[in-house]
């Protein structure tokens, strides 16, 4: 779902609308036909139960997103926050010479994700390789003038991070 919802909705023929929602029962029925055995009971379920709070419905549950971390250009209508003094990036040892290069890119997404602890950015690390959890000055990159946003699941966003800003 995670895969449907962020980068690739055409893999079971749906759309995202500009705001990265998509038809709930369209959603379902594109899950079915590729095999999974998914009905709203269980939809419902997995947006409660989800351990990253990943998924969200609208009021009337007939639309369903990801909440962040999409490929996909679409305005998730994020909001725009002062951050805290600092947050954390879980990343692997292997991307640290291309970090102490070039900083934090978003790559092929449309943020790069920062986490308020260091317990969860280690987490993230993890599932790149040997992890390493990198101190980001946020308060200083707001001061001077860069945008942060703070997603429905508790993710810190931000378009890009200057070498300057990391503590290695």
């Amino acid at each position: 779902m995670s895969l449907i919802l962020r980068h690739s909705p055409q893999t079971i023929g749906i759309t995202l609308d500009e705001n990265g929602w998509a038809n709930a029962s369209e959603l379902l029925e594109g899950m079915n036909k590729k095999g999974y055995a998914i009905n709203m009971e269980i939809l419902q379920d997995i947006v409660d139960t989800n351990n990253k709070k990943r998924y969200s419905f609208n009021d009337d549950k007939t639309k369903i997103r990801a909440n962040q971390g999409h490929s996909v250009d679409v305005d998730v209508e994020l909001k725009e926050l002062e951050p805290p003094e600092e947050l954390y990036h879980g990343t692997a040892t292997r991307f640290l010479d291309s970090i102490k290069e070039h900083g934090l890119q978003k790559q092929n997404r449309n943020h790069v994700h920062l986490s308020k602890d260091k317990e969860t950015a280690a987490a993230v690390g993890k599932r790149h390789g040997n992890p390493i959890v990198l101190t980001i000055k946020s308060g200083e990159m707001y001061r001077d003038g860069y945008r942060f946003y703070f997603s429905e699941n508790g993710v810190w966003l931000t378009d890009e991070i200057s070498v300057k800003y990391i503590v290695f």
